[in-house]
């Protein structure tokens, strides 16, 4: 399925298609430039890192409400960004001379270039292979990111993978009485690394865990460790850290084999950035700076394209 090309002039110089830090700062950095764009979201701006209470890598800020904020003043102080809030993007599709997003309230956008920076979601129990559990229990693991530090003070908590959300739980709460005994796959072991030297956490690294809710209401996990020996981990409370799955749309992007979607691979008129690119390089920093060289090569592209014979000007000027 392809979109039909639109007969009115775009209003747009480019489309960002998610309201994070990455898809942020591309409008501003756009703006900087002289190009309008449109910016779709789902939600609020920079809905995500409003909960995480502390921040050790971001420059400038230590807490991500703080930093929310003023990143949506810039948006809005930029002037050339149109936002769309509460809007949903359905469907990605480019050809030779632009880049057509579909929105689920039916409406089309259209620009020379589309920035999406969707991100990632937290992952499922279902989605996750090396956790299984009872189909007929009543268990549930909400995710740690979520988790009231009153529900952690003074328990023996099992933390189900070591995704990040552990090191700032421990950054915003250093005092917090508690024991986590967080299981995790070999593969959480570059992200583990933030909270081995926290005496509150036991890291122990397996191959697959089954979860029991025993007759007392607290909880067990049963499985086999990295090295093969068998294990039980009893625990007052279980909740998920197991990480995140790319937030992608349907249409023209190119994933690799984990389900994210590497800039190399897609359409030229189609740019990715943020934590949508891969799962190793999702900081905040890197978002927003993956955000902004996006918007700068949309810009001098286009000048180039501007060069060339029998291509319409532009309306943007350098700043």
């Amino acid at each position: 399925m392809r979109w039909s090309a639109v007969d009115i002039p775009s209003p747009h110089d480019l489309i960002i298609i998610g309201g994070g830090p990455a898809g942020c700062a591309a409008a501003v950095m756009a703006a900087s430039v002289g190009m309008r764009s449109v910016l779709v979201e789902p939600r609020s701006l920079c809905h995500t890192l409003r909960r995480i209470p502390a921040l050790g890598n971001v420059l400038g800020f230590t807490a991500g409400p703080a930093l929310a904020d003023a990143i949506t003043a810039d948006v809005h102080r930029s002037g050339l960004c149109e936002v769309l809030l509460s809007e949903h993007a359905e469907y990605l599709d480019a050809d030779e001379n632009q880049a057509t997003v579909g929105l689920a309230s039916g409406r089309r956008l259209t620009a020379p270039f589309a920035i999406v920076a969707t991100g990632v979601r937290p992952a499922h129990l279902s989605e996750t292979p090396w956790i299984s559990h009872h189909s007929s229990s009543h268990l549930t693991t909400p995710p740690l990111w979520e988790a009231d530090p009153s529900a952690l003070k003074n328990r023996t908590v099992l933390v189900l993978g070591a995704d990040r959300p552990l090191g700032t739980l421990l950054r915003a709460h250093p005092d917090l009485p508690t024991r986590l005994l967080v299981l995790h796959p070999a593969a959480d072991d570059y992200k583990a690394e933030e909270a081995r030297h926290d005496s509150r956490v036991e890291l122990i690294r397996i191959n697959h865990i089954a979860l029991e809710e025993q007759q007392d209401g607290t909880l067990a996990a049963t499985g086999t460790t990295n090295d093969g020996r068998t294990g039980r981990w009893p625990a007052d409370a279980a909740f998920l850290n197991v990480g995140s799955i790319p937030a992608t749309l349907r249409g023209l992007l190119a994933t690799d084999a984990s389900g994210y979607c590497p800039p190399d691979r897609q359409h030229p008129r189609v740019l990715t950035v943020g934590d949508l690119r891969s799962s190793r390089g999702q900081r905040i920093m890197i978002a927003t700076g993956s955000g902004s060289e996006a918007a700068l090569h949309a810009y001098y592209t286009t000048r180039l394209d501007q060069q060339r014979p029998g291509t319409p000007a532009q309306s943007f000027e350098a700043a």
